[in-house]
């Protein structure tokens, strides 16, 4: 018999997680308005200077990290339909 097993071939892989950095601008708990200030900008940034721009990656990150799906889909419906609430041109 063979002194290994399958138990001594387990391969470990790292997983790094990033989420949304402290903002000054939301020092309390409830981040749900840090959440809507990050998907604002995102789109503000995109539209101003492409998807490619890192900054607007920080902001899509960020909102994607402290945001309920279903926030960004019901915004992302609006946006969709032309009924957003705020103007997204910079």
């Amino acid at each position: 018999m063979s002194g290994s097993s399958d138990s001594d071939e387990t391969e470990t892989k790292t997983i790094v997680l990033r989420t949304a950095g402290f903002d000054a601008r939301f020092p309390n708990t409830n981040q749900t308005k840090h959440c809507w200030q990050n998907y604002v900008d995102y789109f503000k940034c995109i539209k101003a200077r492409g998807e490619d721009f890192p900054p607007c990656k920080q902001f899509f990150r960020a909102y994607h990290s402290l945001c309920p799906t279903d926030y960004i889909s019901k915004w992302d419906t609006q946006r969709e339909e032309g009924n957003f609430p705020v103007n997204l041109n910079p």
